[in-house]
């Protein structure tokens, strides 16, 4: 069909053609609207992936973080517990009275009566 011939056609003016025309509009309007609510939708549901992402890795780096404070700190209190143990080890020595008195004359350099003391340099073999 040429340009021409497509001018020719008249449009009859009757209530089912008006019909017609309505629910052809309506159905255009339904559809544009359909299409901006699909879109909003759409907007709205990586905005929100975006957001629970980026929570979801923020707190896994969080939990890494405190993963590692744990093994830290795991570590530091068998160490403390190893101190511990020495430091109840070396109160049970000092409540020995024999234990003081080699105490004080090894780093004090007293004596008993009649006692001589020699100090011998120590040999690093």
């Amino acid at each position: 069909m040429s340009f021409q011939q497509k001018q020719k056609i008249t449009h009859l003016v009757s209530d089912y053609a008006i019909q017609q025309e309505r629910q052809q509009q309506l159905q255009k309007r339904r559809k544009k609207g359909l299409m901006r609510r699909l879109a909003v939708i759409s907007v709205i549901m990586l905005v929100s992936f975006a957001i629970m992402t980026s929570k979801l890795i923020s707190q896994a780096s969080a939990i890494n973080e405190k993963i590692e404070e744990k093994k830290k700190l795991e570590e530091k209190l068998t160490k403390l517990q190893k101190q511990q143990q020495e430091l109840e080890k070396e109160i049970v020595k000092l409540n020995d009275d024999d234990y003081i008195a080699k105490l004080a004359r090894r780093d004090y350099f007293l004596s008993d009566d009649g006692e001589i003391i020699f100090n011998l340099p120590e040999d690093d073999e």
